[in-house]
């Protein structure tokens, strides 16, 4: 079993891409199941194999310690590290060849509190990777983008584990791609970008970001996807491949 954990911020696409990527791969012959790790999530584009849900209840967390909305997401996640045993135990049983995990929307509760890379590091699987989502419609100043940037590197961190660039939304920002795609292989090209958006303090303070995450290679490899459309698919399995299967794709 080799399993994908799905993150970006909210609203970037997740739960979209995740059922696009099971979509692709059972398609094409490979086994696939999808976790959802979302406990505050209404509906999804796909039917979870596994569900957080049925075992962590936002409503029934909200009632019985009397907290609102957001005091519930975070009980509630931090409560997913308690039922990794029973999680781990579902996704034995299915053994799928894949494993796609739908990480929470809200990533700042998954990632930066100790539950979501406790869970992250203890499930076990044959190999692991992460797609970080740059969510295209946010991305399209540069500014933006280097900011986006440094939440990926920090989540990369976090996570600790090989993890995939995704430029996502690409139908609905046609006309910026090829500038994007620039900014992530010519430094000098983003930091006129961003000459020519900020001044001062934020010039030089974004700068200084961008050179230090350059040092890493922060965006090399940027996948563009549309959900929409499918394109770009091709790529991202094949950079998948290359983590979770060192090249060779699932025998059937």
């Amino acid at each position: 079993m080799k399993a994908i954990f799905v993150a970006g911020t909210a609203g970037s696409g997740k739960s979209l891409l995740t059922s696009k990527i099971h979509e692709y791969y059972t398609r094409n012959g490979a086994f696939t199941a999808i976790l959802n790790l979302d406990p505050g999530v209404i509906s999804l584009p796909y039917t979870p194999d596994i569900d957080i849900r049925d075992s962590v209840d936002i409503v029934s967390i909200m009632k019985q310690y009397d907290l609102g909305p957001n005091g519930a997401l975070m009980m509630a996640n931090d409560l997913i590290a308690s039922k990794l045993d029973e999680l781990q135990e579902e996704a034995d049983k299915i053994n799928p060849d894949y494993l796609i995990v739908d990480t929470p929307g809200q990533i700042e509760l998954f990632a930066y509190r100790t539950s979501g890379p406790y869970f992250v590091n203890n499930f076990m699987a044959d190999q692991k990777s992460a797609l970080f989502l740059y969510d295209g419609v946010l991305v399209t100043t540069a500014v933006n983008f280097v900011s986006m940037a440094l939440l990926a590197t920090s989540i990369r961190l976090r996570m600790g584990m090989p993890t995939i660039n995704v430029l996502t939304k690409t139908d609905l920002i046609a006309d910026k791609i090829s500038e994007i795609l620039r900014w992530t292989t010519n430094l000098k090209t983003l930091e006129s970008a961003i000459s020519a958006e900020a001044d001062g303090e934020t010039y030089v303070l974004v700068t200084n970001i961008l050179r230090s995450l350059n040092l890493s290679g922060f965006a090399q490899g940027l996948i563009p996807v549309s959900n929409a459309t499918g394109e770009g698919m091709v790529n991202l399995e094949g950079s998948l491949s290359r983590i979770l299967n060192q090249g060779e794709e699932t025998e059937d």
